[in-house]
């Protein structure tokens, strides 16, 4: 039986519906992220579990108990903010203790845990210091550690780590998923950052214009997107149009190269769809096991440290690949024409041709969405 579920949930501000028929079910222990777009509603369903809106519609169940219509202070949820939210003028442990106290917890109790919610989080000597005394990746472990200390059923989180710089927020990240594993607590983590979401979770909720596009673990996201919009979010892709040759045996043509997907279409004989295609699934020049070659000519060449990212322009599309950078082996010059080896297999469909395909990715892939 899931521990949370959420059943049916809209909301509307005036006649806006910023939230649509939005349904998850959370195992207990389970770390999910809301994934989107600014606007796609993630933020406002976190706050309608929290109990800081009221849903228009659906109801919030924790472990069988429908809280839809109770106030924060009576659902046991622990919350961590963008913007930390600590008191300036309390110390650490002070904020750490606080919801403790609002409990009413007696002193002794308390101050115990405490003390063990700041070993949890790695600040077991910094009890007395104030906020702005700490670093902003220290203040954020404050704000979770107070989070935690009441020991809620169930652990909100609001884009902890966007106000922090990306060194800090891949290490915070790392700490904070070993925290919520070692506990076990149910959790909800919304970003709009998709390493963040592939890298935590156990499973990830891709949400867009108020409705949740795909529920699925991260190597389903990223492997095998349900609609278009995903195959755009999450991750880069070059994206072609494919001329359906042989539906039944699922043949098509990309720039006069022809290739089986291995499954049947639905498509009609002649008609065009949209693929795409990985950087990481492309080779540059012959490899086993990739059975289509492609033509192209270099148009960009990008080191990225362990990783050179190539634009080769395959007829009129920029085809992005990546290659581990190899010290005795420079990547190809500019306008160099190249073989670029592809897997049949690898190649997702999305669907008719012109079909929208959101995208924040490289300026060569926006291109061709």
């Amino acid at each position: 039986m899931p521990y949370l579920t959420i059943n049916h949930l809209e909301k509307s501000f005036g006649p806006t519906r910023v939230v649509k028929d939005f349904n998850l079910s959370v195992d207990k222990g389970e770390f999910i992220s809301l994934l989107g777009p600014s606007g796609c509603g993630k933020t406002t369903v976190l706050r309608i579990v929290a109990g800081f809106e009221e849903p228009s519609a659906g109801s919030v169940q924790i472990d069988g108990r429908d809280v839809t219509n109770l106030r924060p202070n009576q659902r046991n949820i622990g919350m961590v903010f963008q913007a930390y939210a600590l008191f300036p003028n309390l110390t650490v442990a002070q904020n750490v203790g606080f919801g403790l106290k609002i409990a009413g917890i007696g002193r002794a109790e308390a101050a115990t845990r405490t003390a063990e919610m700041l070993r949890l989080i790695g600040l077991p000597d910094l009890g007395g210091r104030y906020p702005f005394q700490l670093s902003g990746g220290q203040q954020q472990r404050v704000a979770l550690a107070r989070a935690l200390a009441p020991k809620p059923r169930v652990l909100l989180l609001d884009e902890p780590l966007s106000a922090l710089d990306a060194k800090i927020r891949v290490s915070l990240r790392q700490e904070i998923r070993q925290i919520q594993q070692q506990l076990g607590i149910t959790t909800i983590f919304v970003t709009h950052d998709q390493e963040e979401a592939l890298s935590m979770s156990d499973r990830v909720v891709v949400m867009n214009g108020g409705i949740a596009e795909q529920i699925g673990t991260p190597f389903d996201i990223y492997n095998k997107p349900a609609t278009p919009f995903v195959a755009g979010f999450v991750g880069s892709h070059t994206g072609f149009d494919a001329q359906v040759i042989d539906p039944a045996a699922g043949i098509v043509a990309i720039d006069g190269a022809q290739l089986s997907l291995g499954q049947q279409l639905t498509a009609l004989k002649g008609a065009t769809i949209r693929l795409a295609l990985r950087p990481e699934a492309a080779r540059l020049g012959r490899a086993d096991g990739r059975e289509t070659l492609l033509k192209g000519r270099v148009a960009q060449v990008q080191f990225m440290g362990s990783i050179i990212r190539l634009s080769a322009m395959v007829g009129d599309t920029a085809l992005t690949l990546d290659t581990f950078n190899r010290p005795d082996t420079p990547p190809p010059p500019l306008g160099a024409e190249v073989e670029i080896s592809v897997a049949a297999r690898d190649f997702i469909i999305l669907g008719g041709a012109g079909d929208g395909i959101a995208t924040e990715q490289t300026p060569e892939t926006q291109r061709l969405a």
